[in-house]
């Protein structure tokens, strides 16, 4: 650009006065001879303060030093430009002495300043260097917005380390951006490993799949969430588009880990969805001791309805559940039968053996009587020797000979006495079939009778309630 004509200069000095950028010019020995307002208005120098002079590093610098635009006309080399800028620049072209640059200038203004500068050399007709031109922008709220930005991030960056839950966050790609010391520990993959990847799910998964914090970045319906987590989510209570959910990871731990975790999008402030963040919590203690609470509700339930000493269901359970059957076979014409069996003799083996030795014998016909039985039918020591047996879906003459094969069955049982003896004992057995107008009672009265009936025909038999032989 050379200054050879006056009309040049004119036009250049309009250009510099009307253009908002803060530019000065330096001519070949380093003298100002442009400060444009927006330069003045940027260094708080006027115009009439500084052309004609070589002091332009007073608008920048506490001591004399070079500007930008000084080493340019220098036609400095690199290391030199390197020295007072380290770090901070870049050569725009290759093959010419064309800079950019940014720092902060605590000279400038109250309490400093950050600039964006770039020089470049101005040749006159010949390419020789006559001066530079810098033009300067004020970026102080950028830089500040900046500061202020990775300040948060590494605050929030904090909050997650910090916690003791385990926390994941990733950004609009899917990419991890944090993953915690609990994540780490909870998981067993480091955090190095995964931020900045898209395999967060090779932590919890054997095959590629989203996690909860992927569906919910990209804001997935209940039905896409239902596919992966069926019947083990629900839509969080407290943040909208959130979940959370609670499954088993079997390759967790030795033996697998429950987890309850949530998921949560992240969002901009104009509530774009940006990320989403995931929490992790291991409830397998938890899960550990509903389990055994189950377990021991079922085993007092069992035990609530079984006699201790063959296994059988005991009277309490047969009061419940005979009214059910009574009503089954009423309501839908079903056909339901009913043995009661007594051992015969029993006093006799008590008296002769004992009663460790009888409650073998008692044992041994229980064991004949879950042998015989279908899986639709059930039996009950009623009390002492004597047992209920109870058939739905079973007319009479089917009972009688089920009966029939159980008292047969239980006749050729040996049981061995602790005396070393081996006696045989037999049962008889009396069968009622339901009509309409049983009760409980009367059902097992008839089949009792039947049974007392047996008793008196010499024992070892069956007997069929209201038959005659």
């Amino acid at each position: 650009m050379p200054f050879s004509t006056e009309g040049s200069l004119d036009a250049l000095s309009q250009w510099l006065a009307g253009n908002p950028v803060a530019t000065f010019i330096i001519d070949a020995q380093h003298r100002v001879t442009h400060w444009n307002p927006a330069c003045a208005a940027l260094t708080g120098i006027q115009a009439e303060q500084i052309v004609g002079s070589v002091e332009q590093w007073r608008a920048f610098y506490r001591a004399a030093r070079p500007t930008l635009a000084d080493l340019v006309v220098d036609n400095a080399p690199d290391e030199v430009v390197e020295r007072y800028y380290p770090g901070k620049f870049r050569r725009l072209v290759p093959e010419d002495a064309v800079y950019e640059a940014e720092d902060f200038f605590p000279a400038c203004g109250n309490v400093g300043r950050w600039l964006f500068f770039s020089a470049a050399p101005i040749r006159n007709a010949e390419g020789k260097i006559v001066g530079a031109i810098e033009t300067l922008q004020d970026v102080t709220e950028r830089r500040r917005t900046e500061a202020a930005l990775r300040e948060s991030e590494a605050y929030l960056a904090q909050i997650v380390d910090g916690s003791s839950v385990a926390t994941l966050v990733i950004d609009a790609g899917h990419h991890v951006t944090h993953w915690n010391r609990a994540c780490e520990a909870m998981t067993g993959t480091l955090a190095r490993d995964v931020i900045g990847t898209d395999g967060q799910w090779k932590a919890f998964y054997p095959s590629k799949r989203p996690i909860m914090a992927d569906l919910v970045l990209d804001d997935a319906n209940e039905n896409a969430v239902d596919r992966l987590y069926h019947g083990r989510f629900r839509p969080s209570l407290l943040i909208p588009g959130g979940y959370e959910a609670e499954d088993f990871f079997p390759h967790f731990g030795e033996s697998g880990r429950w987890l309850f975790f949530t998921a949560a999008p992240l969002r901009n402030s104009k509530g774009e969805v940006v990320g989403a963040i995931e929490t992790l919590q291991d409830v397998s203690e938890r899960h550990r001791a509903e389990q055994a609470l189950r377990e021991s509700e079922e085993r007092y339930r069992c035990l609530s309805q079984t006699d201790s000493l063959t296994g059988l269901y005991n009277p309490r359970y047969l009061r419940e559940r005979l009214p059910g059957e009574l009503e089954r076979a009423t309501r839908y014409g079903r056909e339901l039968s009913l043995l009661v069996i007594d051992c015969d003799n029993f006093k006799r083996v008590n008296d002769c053996y004992g009663h460790l030795e009888g409650d073998k014998v008692l044992q041994t016909l229980a064991q004949v009587i879950q042998a015989c039985l279908r899986r639709s039918d059930s039996a009950f020591r009623y009390g002492g020797e004597e047992f209920v047996v109870l058939l739905p879906e079973t007319e009479s003459s089917a009972a009688v000979a089920l009966a029939e094969r159980l008292r047969s069955l239980f006749e050729a049982q040996e049981t061995l006495m602790a005396n070393g003896e081996i006696i045989r004992c037999t049962i008889s057995i009396g069968v009622s079939q339901h009509v309409l107008t049983d009760t409980e009672n009367t059902l097992i009265r008839r089949a009792d009778n039947a049974c007392y009936v047996a008793k008196e025909r010499g024992k070892n038999c069956v007997v069929l309630e209201d038959s005659d032989g």
